[in-house]
């Protein structure tokens, strides 16, 4: 490892393996180490921040999506923003929510120049849920793959599970990934030598568990390279699999596959911006911006607007084919690309695995909340992989931090409010959950 690059930690593990109490211990240890945090939250708000003790300034959240999906985008773009600062710390810890597949993540380190350059990846670190891991190893390709990439595997919670269970995990484990270093964790303790300063990641073996591991995964499916006279073109497309998609358009240097390469970096960064929603007839002009169009209705049409002839990029989220979709100039004669390009990504996410996020002022009825939460786990324990909140209770004034895996659930007061900061936010992540069932349920504890 070059003494020039920062070493980064991958921090990976299913929902409540405890990847926040190692954290915790990692930040509160004696180490001599200046440590950022990065975070990703699978769900629409964070509460990760919330549940990490002090260095504040030092831990910036992604809660946008999966970092698997965002990688080439988002984490680059935070990483990028974060050396900026790189006098102030020394070590980088990237925290993975429980969904992600951590091969995108450690690839970003070996794919993207610059970071290569800056960065270098210390090693994968996961954590394993001892009593509930059973539940999800079989039929998670999460799981399987933050295993079969870890550097080090911690077996965490022992004192939940029995020697002869742990064994036969431990085993199980072994079979998956026989180069990780096992430990057995309770409460995710464990020596900070073990975890920090692993020397690197072993490229070699991680290409032996994906062959494809140096191919990079990107956020579209499609793109087509055209050679256009000014004017306004139409994008056509028919109803499809999806009510909307991302496109966006862009000027390209030459009508080359070497200018198109250099494109498809450009776009990468492009749709992990903030997308500006569109209706059918809007105009579409080349840049640096990415348009979420609507695809309702048995037809759609939006401008393409090339202001001068030159080569031109076309990315768009889903496959062109799914939406007999075409492009057409003035007179509606289909314009052609010189050609075409598809981009699939390898991994895929369980459909029926979402989160639900509820974020709403007000004070709760202690009793009253005990009685829908303990009534909630009893009936859907095993469909909630995991929840947490930071949430406000009457005639309390520290704040109530909890967490919860299954029917297993901790909570603890925290320190006093702010001034007005006072409000409840949680977050259920698992399979078959009702949103509108579980907002109203909440509701009904609020005093």
């Amino acid at each position: 490892m070059s003494e020039k690059t920062i070493p980064v930690t991958v921090l990976t593990g299913f929902l409540g393996s405890g990847k926040t109490t190692l954290l915790n211990r990692i930040l509160s240890e004696n180490h001599g180490k200046r440590i950022a945090v990065i975070e990703n939250e699978f769900g629409e708000i964070g509460v990760d921040n919330d549940l990490v003790i002090g260095a504040e300034e030092e831990i910036f959240e992604m809660n946008n999506g999966c970092i698997c999906c965002t990688v080439r985008g988002d984490l680059i773009r935070i990483l990028g923003n974060l050396m900026k600062r790189r006098d102030r710390f020394d070590h980088i810890m990237v925290e993975t929510t429980g969904m992600a597949d951590p091969g995108p993540v450690a690839q970003t380190f070996f794919m993207d120049d610059e970071l290569r350059d800056a960065l270098s990846l210390d090693g994968v670190v996961t954590l394993v849920d001892s009593k509930h891991v059973f539940l999800h190893i079989d039929d998670s390709d999460e799981v399987k793959e933050q295993i079969a990439f870890a550097d080090v595997i911690l077996l965490n919670k022992i004192d939940l599970v029995s020697s002869t269970e742990l064994d036969q995990l431990e085993a199980r484990i072994h079979s998956m990934n026989a180069a990780a270093k096992i430990y057995r964790t309770r409460d995710a303790a464990i020596d900070m030598d073990k975890v920090l300063n692993l020397g690197g990641f072993d490229l070699n073996r991680a290409l032996e568990v994906d062959p494809k591991f140096m191919e990079p995964e990107y956020p579209f499916e499609w793109s087509g390279l055209y050679e256009l006279p000014a004017g306004d073109y139409h994008f056509v497309l028919k109803s499809g699999p999806d009510p909307v998609m991302k496109i966006n358009l862009r000027s390209v240097a030459a009508a080359t596959e070497s200018a198109m390469r250099d494109a498809i970096e450009d776009t990468v960064l492009v749709f992990s911006d903030q997308e500006v929603h569109l209706q059918s007839g809007a105009i579409i002009e080349p840049g640096d911006h990415l348009a979420q169009i609507d695809l309702v209705g048995d037809q759609s049409t939006y401008v393409l607007r090339v202001p001068l002839a030159g080569a031109y990029a076309l990315f768009t989220e889903h496959h062109p084919d799914e939406f007999e979709a075409f492009v057409t100039d003035a007179e509606r004669d289909r314009a052609e690309p010189l050609f075409t390009r598809e981009y699939k990504p390898d991994h895929e996410h369980d459909e029926d695995v979402t989160s639900v996020a509820i974020n709403t002022p007000g004070d709760l009825d202690f009793e009253k909340f005990d009685d829908w939460l303990g009534k909630l786990l009893s009936n859907q324990g095993q469909d909630i992989f995991r929840m947490k909140g930071v949430l406000s209770f009457s005639g309390a004034e520290e704040r109530y931090v909890f967490q919860g895996v299954h029917m297993l659930f901790d909570g603890r007061m925290d320190r006093p409010w702010r001034e007005g900061e006072r409000s409840n936010s949680l977050i259920f992540i698992g399979r078959n959950l009702d949103r509108g069932a579980l907002t109203a349920g909440f509701s009904t504890c609020l005093t």
